[in-house]
């Protein structure tokens, strides 16, 4: 049977009433995870590669970061944009009236997606409030990835928009473990803008009466962190409404290779970026992470503790380290879905079916708009390749699959 990601029926009824307050965010939410499990019977044809309604539009809008975290692709270890200049990506960004006039399009069109912005760091792009603020007024759901900077003093806007999710990223209890795991350019300690960002933002919902936004902590697991996932729920349960734990995604060289080769058959050319994503970083005591994360289960199930997601879904010692050791092992992920429901687009406007393997794009935002690339002949030839001949190797640790 095919797996499927999903949020957990504890995360859902304990904020049931919150989105209840909100439904032009709550259906939204309730569609899209509707739609993942009919998803054949919607698409009973995806060897032509047609999608229907979009129901997430990704922005990584920006490529700029003031950290540089191990386990990330972009700056971490391997990264692919080491050695770019900075002001180089940044003038390549898309401005935020492109973005609003394409959102606007979407609109005309039937469209009303979720929106979900990350980078990079997006509070480092100058335009991330006005296109939260436009987006929002036009009815669309949206959640914002960041590593905190900027956030206490974004925090009014933030709340009066109002952001869907605030999604803050939380890799240790203390800042010695944080700022080591996520050091900042030039030395700067990030823990400090995250405990200013995680007060200003609920002093601005309690000022305005609202629940919104939800906030969420993401916690990438790694060596430095797996037997501390505990003390960081416990630090961080009385200022989010909920706590996401990733499991890293990573490649290991043979199937890099084994990469090279498929894509470049589909394709006609060879790929790089998922070489940004070779592994270092897997946990030293898998027995540990699963306690952890039973602990985890355990702590989460009071109604007034906040819930606990885990993603992908991996429980047990021998099968976390399956996959940290098996890069093949898809523990039941056999089909993409998101390439049929979900636009990633880039810093410079590209858009992509892959969120973190980005080499085929279909077009850019800068000449055309979502809706005039969705279904274009370059984006139905990919869908339909991985329809009708299978995920390819790079797919088994990628969040397109395993994580939306």
């Amino acid at each position: 049977m095919t797996t499927r990601s999903k949020i957990g029926a504890g995360a859902i009824l304990k904020h049931f009433l919150r989105l209840a307050r909100h439904p032009w965010i709550g259906l939204k939410l309730a569609a899209l995870e509707v739609e993942k499990w009919v998803f054949p019977l919607l698409y009973p044809r995806t060897g032509n590669g047609r999608a229907g309604r979009i129901r997430q539009v990704s922005l990584r809008i920006t490529d700029r970061c003031n950290l540089r975290c191990r386990t990330c692709g972009q700056w971490g270890d391997q990264g692919f944009l080491h050695g770019r200049d900075l002001r180089a990506l940044m003038d390549e960004e898309v401005t935020p009236e492109r973005y609003l006039e394409v959102l606007e399009d979407l609109v005309r069109q039937g469209h009303r997606p979720l929106l979900y912005l990350w980078g990079g760091e997006p509070m480092l792009y100058e335009g991330t409030l006005p296109v939260i603020e436009g987006a929002t007024a036009l009815g669309l759901p949206t959640s914002i990835a960041t590593n905190g900077t900027r956030i206490a003093a974004a925090a009014p806007r933030l709340v009066q928009a109002p952001l869907f999710l605030l999604q803050v990223s939380i890799d240790g209890h203390t800042p010695e473990l944080h700022n080591a795991l996520r050091p900042g350019v030039g030395g700067a300690g990030n823990f400090a803008d995250i405990a200013k960002g995680l007060a200003a933002v609920r002093e601005g919902r309690r000022e305005l009466g609202t629940n919104l936004p939800l906030i969420a902590s993401l916690t990438t697991i790694s060596q430095g962190n797996h037997r501390h996932l505990v003390d960081i729920y416990e630090t961080f349960r009385d200022q989010v409404d909920l706590c996401v734990f990733y499991l890293s995604w990573w490649i290991d060289p043979e199937d890099a290779r084994a990469h090279d080769r498929d894509f470049g058959e589909r394709f006609g050319f060879t790929p790089a970026l998922h070489w940004s994503w070779l592994a270092g970083w897997k946990p030293e005591d898998y027995g540990e992470l699963d306690r952890q994360l039973q602990t985890l289960e355990e702590l989460s199930r009071p109604w007034s503790a906040p819930p606990v997601v885990l993603i992908p879904p991996v429980r047990g010692a021998e099968n976390l380290r399956t996959y940290y050791t098996d890069h093949q092992a898809r523990f039941g992920f056999d089909r993409c879905i998101s390439i049929f429901q979900a636009v990633e687009v880039n810093s410079n406007g590209d858009l992509s079916p892959c969120r973190d393997y980005h080499d085929y794009v279909v077009g850019n935002l800068k000449e055309a708009t979502i809706t005039e690339l969705w279904n274009s002949p370059r984006y139905r030839d990919f869908r339909a390749s991985l329809a009708t001949r299978g995920l390819m190797p790079v797919c088994s640790r990628c969040c397109g699959l395993m994580g939306y």
